[in-house]
């Protein structure tokens, strides 16, 4: 907020090109109401698609998560090989373009499984779920390592005269301190792989992006195809936005 009371430019400019850019779109169909005919048609399509998205950055970033703060503790071990490790992990994958990760892993892994006598399906979105969860892990893991330094060493302290091993200590005392201190980045983290997924069409799964290329096929007009592009566009933003917003929100007040 600015001194006036008003909200400062830096937070409403996001949310006033958004609102622009609706209303350009609203006069649009307006003008053209056969394109928004068409539009209303092909939206469960989309948000079928979209559903898939939001499918995908949830379980990646819960087995993205898990790992991150395992990898997190390890970074912290007293054991020199086991925090070299972790260290490689998380310095190799956090700096790996999201795009590679999902090409390798939709190349790596086998698209069926033989168990038992018996394929079983290794879907494309799975891969890209993988994909996603290892540079999530690797985030998490520095997120994870982060709030473990930020809390004072008489808590150590204090459990080990208490009788806590370091790993009980860890998972009693230590990581619930964490979480006010991780949640603000771990949801930027969630926002930024959630609009990652749409790197998924390009790998053959039915989300969004690739929705709306088949939608554009389909109908094959020009302004048809900039008008569901722009959609995806608006999609992304209302579920990031928020998210985003919250973010800022739990910062300003776990500062306080």
């Amino acid at each position: 907020m600015t001194a006036s009371g008003a909200p400062s430019p830096r937070r409403s400019g996001p949310v006033v090109l958004a609102a622009g850019l609706s209303a350009a779109v609203g006069l649009w169909l307006a003008l053209d109401p056969s394109l928004g005919r068409v539009l209303l048609e092909w939206l469960p399509y989309l948000a079928r698609g979209f559903a898939m998205n939001v499918w995908i950055s949830l379980l990646a970033m819960a087995l993205g998560t898990l790992a991150g703060i395992v990898l997190g503790a390890m970074e912290l071990a007293p054991l020199r090989p086991v925090r070299a490790a972790a260290i490689a992990y998380v310095q190799l994958f956090r700096n790996a373009p999201h795009l590679v990760l999902i090409f390798a892993t939709t190349y790596i892994f086998p698209f069926e499984i033989v168990a038992f006598g018996h394929y079983i399906p290794f879907p494309d979105w799975v891969k890209a779920v993988i994909g996603l969860a290892i540079p999530a892990s690797a985030h998490t893991a520095e997120i994870t390592r982060g709030a473990i330094q930020s809390i004072p060493t008489p808590q150590w302290d204090a459990a080990k005269g208490l009788g806590f091993s370091r790993i009980e200590a860890l998972r009693w005392i230590i990581l619930p301190q964490c979480l006010r201190r991780a949640l603000p980045p771990w949801m930027n983290l969630y926002a930024s792989i959630c609009m990652g997924t749409a790197l998924a069409s390009l790998v053959g799964v039915h989300e969004l992006l690739h929705a709306a290329t088949d939608a554009s096929t389909a109908v094959s007009r020009t302004d048809f195809t900039v008008l569901t592009y722009v959609t995806v566009l608006i999609a992304f933003f209302l579920f990031c936005y928020p998210v985003s917003r919250l973010t800022q929100r739990l910062e300003r007040r776990f500062a306080r």
